[in-house]
């Protein structure tokens, strides 16, 4: 017996929504840009982990150093609390598509692949709930504190609003279909613990209420179908842009092209440094896909690609990678 479980990208913050605000993200194109976790039976004492794909590379040799052995010891425990009963021995195998350090969400990615996997193949004792609160705990163990902006729309799909209250991790707000989301990752890594203390320790009030009155505006804009209002307000001048655009080699000059381009909004993706620019043309799209592979990424390990938010979120797959 086995399954797999693959785990969409995210962009995290959504600019106008600091911690607050995550979107699921697909290619347009049918690629994967997110990882996939295979669970399947195995004999011994310990889980047994295996890593592939295309950043296989930049995970630890030690298995105990891995993400999904967490993964599985934190839901064996859970699991015997909730079942009453011992968790099998199984093999873990990570496809590792996403980067580490990307603002894509990538440590988010392994987490709700590997939990959901593990659910999935004990029939799913963890309702939606329950996994979304497991999936943040972990996660925030790796990051230093619990942020539900990737594991959340990782795992639901969609755009989602972290609301972090009882029975009510985060919600879905709509989101605009026609809009197309490039993202841009430049093929060099920043920490989370980097961006997070590159941040002031306090904002004025005045900031303060500017980001609440555009997060719910841009909140409002998408429930009342407003796009242009909505773009106007996706935007990020008070929390995190102005300090981590630093940390991002040729952002200034990808937000003039943005600009100039007619783009309706552009911004950092998480911590950084993948970026992101929005526009409803496909055409428009295309064209900013091919200035960013030539102005924006500085090696092979870079990407980019053309966008739409994933609205289905982690799902499984299949039974081998």
């Amino acid at each position: 017996m086995s399954v797999v479980v693959y785990a969409p990208a995210s962009t995290a913050n959504v600019s106008v929504g600091f911690d607050s605000l995550g979107a699921a993200l697909s290619p347009i194109d049918g690629r994967l840009l997110g990882d996939r976790v295979m669970v399947e039976a195995a004999e011994g004492d310990d889980v047994v982990i295996e890593n592939v794909g295309d950043f296989a590379h930049k995970l630890p040799a030690d298995p105990k150093q891995n993400i999904l052995y967490d993964c599985y010891h934190y839901f064996a425990k859970q699991y015997a609390e909730q079942v009453g009963k011992p968790l099998a021995c199984v093999k873990m195998t990570l496809e590792k598509n996403l980067p580490i350090g990307s603002g894509l969400g990538s440590s988010a990615c392994s987490v709700v692949a590997a939990l959901e996997g593990l659910n999935a193949f004990v029939d799913t004792p963890f309702d939606k709930e329950q996994m979304l609160i497991m999936m943040g705990e972990l996660e925030g163990q790796i990051s230093g504190s619990v942020h539900y902006d990737n594991v959340a729309p990782c795992y639901l799909g969609g755009m989602q609003l972290m609301l972090q209250q009882e029975g009510a991790t985060s919600q879905a707000i709509p989101h605009f279909e026609d809009w197309y989301w490039i993202v841009a990752y430049p093929g060099i890594n920043i920490s989370t613990a980097q961006a997070r203390s590159i941040l002031p320790a306090q904002y004025r009030r005045q900031d303060t209420l500017e980001f609440g009155r555009n997060l719910a505006g841009f909140v409002h804009a998408s429930y009342s179908k407003q796009p242009e209002l909505a773009a106007t307000l996706l935007k990020d001048n008070i929390i995190a842009e102005p300090y981590r655009a630093a940390l991002i080699p040729g952002f200034d000059e990808v937000r003039s092209f943005a600009a100039q381009s007619g783009a309706l909004a552009s911004g950092i993706s998480g911590s950084g440094p993948t970026i992101f620019i929005v526009t409803p043309v496909l055409e428009q799209a295309q064209r900013t896909k091919s200035w960013l592979e030539q102005h924006f990424i500085q090696n092979e390990d870079g990407f980019c690609h053309v966008c739409k938010i994933d609205e289905q979120g982690t799902r499984v797959t299949g039974t081998s990678l």
